[in-house]
């Protein structure tokens, strides 16, 4: 039997034609805050999916190159069209540009390499994702967000991702929706259970943990993930559902901590210098650790405790 690895379940809440907004949750983790300093310029983030419609006016400025490794269009390694939705509706909330129309991303100028692992149906091969993940190795990516999961844990997946790692890439995977509100029970999906990612969460956009989102100690963060809108097929937006969702937003998120952290730093950081600049950048929401992990991510939070720490100092020293 072939093992299956599947979309993240999620849930389209609804379609529009045409937008011009913000997206709320690009406005929750303060990503427009950072976008003075950088806006991911330089930056190549992969996105493993259903592949992407590269069409579309949002997106298709960022798109720097991609392949496919299902068996949509007879398996021809060059044409990784999106016939589900999924994988375009990510790469929006990544790095969507930022004009006058249309939805604009967390890191505007990212580049996005579209790797499709999954068919029309949101389903794939576990031999996909391993090969996807070493074809964005050899690409040299920076960044690898995957909003898919399974039951399984694949000894070669788990290979594949510490590589990954090793390499200095940040690999930022769903926790998964199979949630059930309790944070007492776990529930575990793979790859986004391994030690090894970022494993991201969901929230709900008056940053309420999401019923959906998996509990368990693994969870690094939580970003949005409830009616999150984004690009979409035909050149449409649609508002969606799920830690598939969340994810996204710290690839994003990530795109501009780390072009922040290596300009701030003069050299280029590691992953685990990386993943601790992330976690500095999150606020607690009062939730178990095994539903949020070190909370919400925040990208202004160390500007915010310096501005309180000054305003402290400046009223010490009035006092004196």
């Amino acid at each position: 039997m072939e093992r299956k690895v599947r979309l993240i379940p999620f849930q389209v809440v609804e379609q529009v034609e045409k937008v011009n907004e913000v997206p709320k949750g690009v406005e929750m983790i303060q990503a427009q805050k950072i976008w003075d300093q950088t806006k991911g310029k330089g930056i190549t983030v992969a996105i493993l999916d259903t592949g992407c419609e590269i069409t579309h006016p949002d997106l298709k400025e960022r798109i720097v190159g991609g392949r496919n490794f299902t068996n949509d269009d007879g398996g021809n390694p060059d044409v990784y069209k999106d016939y589900n939705g999924h994988g375009t509706h990510v790469a929006g909330t990544i790095a969507a540009i930022q004009s006058n129309t249309g939805v604009v991303g967390v890191a505007p100028e990212a580049n996005l390499l579209i790797i499709k692992v999954l068919d029309k149906n949101g389903s794939g091969q576990y031999e996909w994702i391993i090969d996807g993940i070493n074809y964005a190795i050899e690409q040299k990516v920076d960044i690898i967000s995957m909003s898919l999961g399974g039951p399984e844990d694949v000894p070669e997946l788990h290979e594949a991702i510490q590589k990954a790692v090793t390499d200095n890439i940040l690999v930022i995977c769903a926790a998964g929706n199979e949630g059930d509100g309790n944070d007492s029970t776990d529930e575990f999906d793979y790859p986004g259970s391994y030690n090894e990612v970022i494993s991201v969460g969901a929230i709900d956009l008056e940053r309420r943990s999401s019923n959906f989102s998996n509990s368990n100690n693994e969870v690094d963060l939580v970003a949005p993930g409830e009616k999150i809108l984004s690009t979409y097929l035909n050149g449409k937006y649609a508002t969606l559902s799920g830690t598939s969702m969340a994810t996204p937003h710290v690839s994003g998120a990530m795109a501009l901590i780390k072009v922040l952290a290596n300009t701030s730093f003069e050299r280029n950081l590691t992953e685990p210098e990386l993943y601790a600049q992330l976690i500095k950048r999150t606020v607690p929401l009062g939730n178990s650790p095994k539903l949020e992990g070190n909370g919400l991510v925040y990208l202004t939070v160390m500007d915010q405790l310096s501005e309180i720490f000054n305003q402290q100092f400046a009223a010490k020293e009035r006092s004196l």
